[in-house]
């Protein structure tokens, strides 16, 4: 994967705030403000944080190993009773295992629509949807997109994942059987669909995700493989009680936690960036799905 950005050294306590910002209701300008009291040359380093997609991007929408086409289809009880998403299949004959690719909580951006390109390369029918296109779409920034998205019901945002699961298996390029996978928030939802859906998720891989309560981890039926940041407090606190429901009930799975790494490490679109890391995480993630799934 191509690191879009010169490297700069970023401050623990900038990575912090942008976390803050990235997961709360503070505005850029207060995120830009607020960096630059906290460290010399905050604000430089806050500026770098922002994402730069286009040079991020990994697998062109030309590649010919791929075909993108963004499709419509129902989903009862989500936002508006319609979703959107961004559908990418391999281009080899016949039905593949699906994959499931939840954004983060911005809409569907640049980065998880190449993350869904990266898996229909390996071979996987990938549907990416947008939470926000019942309400107009991913406006083209993540500022925006973070702002509509917190708008929204949460149940019913959710329910419109749920929907583009089911979707997704259903569809006649799919061969039925079903892997997920999100980042942050939507790690959340990976994992929250492990749960609701069952025996119906054959594989699933949270990135840095909300965990589910004990209670809805005894219906997980499908193996996880958990990615994880060093320097994540807020993400890496819920994850002793998780394991432990894990355990309980007998759930197969596979946590990583990935050494000098901060939430989002996987995104190779700031500097959160981490090359060696990012790389050995996705090597274990198309593993997986392809033990689990073909």
């Amino acid at each position: 994967m191509k690191d879009p950005k010169p490297q700069i050294q970023i401050d623990q306590c900038i990575f912090d705030l942008y976390d803050e910002y990235c997961h709360g209701s503070m505005a850029r300008r207060d995120f830009f403000a607020k960096a630059s009291t906290l460290t010399a040359g905050g604000l430089l380093m806050a500026q770098a944080l922002i994402p730069e997609y286009i040079q991020a991007q990994t697998i062109s929408f030309t590649d010919p190993r791929i075909k993108a086409q963004y499709v419509n289809y129902p989903s009862e009880g989500g936002t508006s009773g319609q979703m959107r998403g961004y559908l990418v299949q391999p281009t080899k004959a016949g039905p593949a295992p699906a994959v499931l690719v939840v954004h983060e909580n911005r809409g569907l951006n640049p980065h998880i629509e190449d993350v869904a390109r990266r898996l229909a390369a390996q071979g996987f029918l990938a549907l990416a949807p947008d939470g926000l296109s019942p309400v107009g779409g991913y406006p083209g920034n993540d500022e925006e997109g973070k702002d509509m998205q917190a708008k929204l019901t949460p149940a019913k945002l959710l329910a419109d994942m749920r929907n583009s699961a089911l979707y997704l298996k259903s569809h006649a390029l799919s061969t039925g059987k079903l892997g997920v996978t999100g980042f942050c928030w939507g790690g959340g939802v990976t994992n929250s669909l492990s749960c609701s859906l069952g025996a119906g998720v054959q594989a699933a891989v949270p990135f840095y995700g909300d965990a589910p309560s004990a209670e809805q981890v005894a219906n997980i039926k499908s193996p996880l493989l958990l990615h994880f940041a060093e320097n994540d407090p807020r993400i890496n606190g819920m994850w002793p009680p998780f394991e432990a429901a894990l355990k309980a009930n007998k759930v197969s799975y596979q946590s990583f936690s990935y050494q000098g790494t901060q939430h989002g490490f996987n995104n190779n679109s700031t500097p959160r960036y981490v090359e060696a890391a990012a790389n050995l995480a996705w090597e274990r993630t198309i593993a997986f799905f392809k033990s689990n799934l073909t």
